[in-house]
């Protein structure tokens, strides 16, 4: 699939789910009205969406929520999905998650034919990961992560960098990624729905942490990449890398390979834009493959340019859609 800018498409992320057992500040309101259960679509639905994008070419489906691990049976749709993987099919089935299920359901992933996994943690420190969590037990996801190990799950971790919350932790988790063997991903905070904070106090330049970082650690650049918009450094203390997403400093568009799909069948071409197409509708309507392949093709035709964020005090969310809904 090519987008009118000549970028192919490859990527697809899709959101099980917009519920969650967490309440993180920058993605979600503290009280949240989620989608009734007949707007959602079903597993068996979302598996057969999934096979329409990789007969079109996709190569990597990431699941994500919400918390995608909360959704009932789960493992059902990852089970269709893993067996997916091989030749003409899938080259990689990924998950994100907040990693509070991850201690009871690691072994199951891994035996799905999930092999990589992004966990998002935002503190080491377990009062401030509750606060910015809206109430989380930090000891649940380490627990998690320790079976994400065990299970020879490949882990990376993922941290909103949010200034005067968690911008003295960056050397702590790097240290500590590199001691469990694990990647760390820094993310700069984008604007995408209320969440009752004043983004300006809390968006962080990645470039100042990166400055930061060097000040102790080697930083090698590496041509690492796993699909996903991050640059990557090794650190050449531990041997493990760090990755920058930066959306907000220095966008990456002009290489994006992704499209995402919501619990509802709603295809956003962009993250940072509001072009909504509808896969629901077809495939409630008994579409065959052909049909549900033009209406995929039809919106990667008006995937645009890419995103226009800004953090200003001022200004509206960049995308009036919660992260939990599109799944970051």
């Amino acid at each position: 699939m090519l987008d009118p800018f000549g970028r192919r498409v490859t990527y697809l992320r899709v959101s099980v789910t917009d519920r969650c057992d967490l309440r993180c500040v920058y993605c979600m309101a503290e009280t949240m009205q989620f989608l009734p259960k007949a707007d959602v679509l079903t597993l068996e639905e979302m598996e057969r969406l999934c096979a329409a994008f990789v007969a079109r070419g996709v190569r990597k489906i990431r699941l994500t929520g919400g918390e995608p691990l909360v959704r009932p049976n789960i493992l059902t749709l990852i089970g269709g999905l893993g067996r997916l993987i091989g030749p003409g099919g899938l080259d990689e089935l990924t998950l994100t998650t907040n990693g509070t299920q991850l201690a009871r359901h690691a072994g199951s992933l891994a035996a799905a034919g999930i092999r990589r996994i992004n966990v998002s943690l935002d503190s080491l420190d377990g009062d401030r990961f509750a606060a910015v969590t809206r109430g989380g037990s930090i000891a649940r996801v380490l627990d998690g992560l320790m079976a994400a190990k065990a299970a020879g799950l490949a882990v990376k971790i993922n941290t909103v960098a949010l200034k005067g919350v968690n911008d003295d932790e960056y050397d702590r988790l790097v240290e500590w990624c590199g001691s469990h063997g694990f990647d760390l991903c820094l993310i700069e905070t984008m604007p995408m729905g209320e969440v009752h904070a004043d983004r300006t106090e809390q968006y962080l330049p990645l470039s100042q942490v990166h400055r930061q970082l060097g000040q102790r650690w080697t930083l090698q650049e590496s041509d690492w990449r796993t699909g996903g918009p991050a640059r990557y450094w090794t650190v050449a203390e531990t041997g493990r890398r760090v990755g920058f997403i930066t959306p907000m400093s220095h966008n990456f568009c002009e290489s994006c390979n992704r499209v995402r799909v919501t619990c509802t069948g709603t295809l956003y071409t962009c993250l940072g834009q509001d072009d909504a197409h509808d896969l629901r509708a077809p495939l409630r309507a008994g579409a065959d493959g052909a049909a549900l392949a033009a209406a995929i093709d039809a919106a990667i035709a008006r995937k645009p340019k890419g995103h226009d964020f800004i953090i200003d005090r001022a200004a509206r969310p960049g995308s009036v859609r919660h992260m939990s809904v599109t799944g970051g």
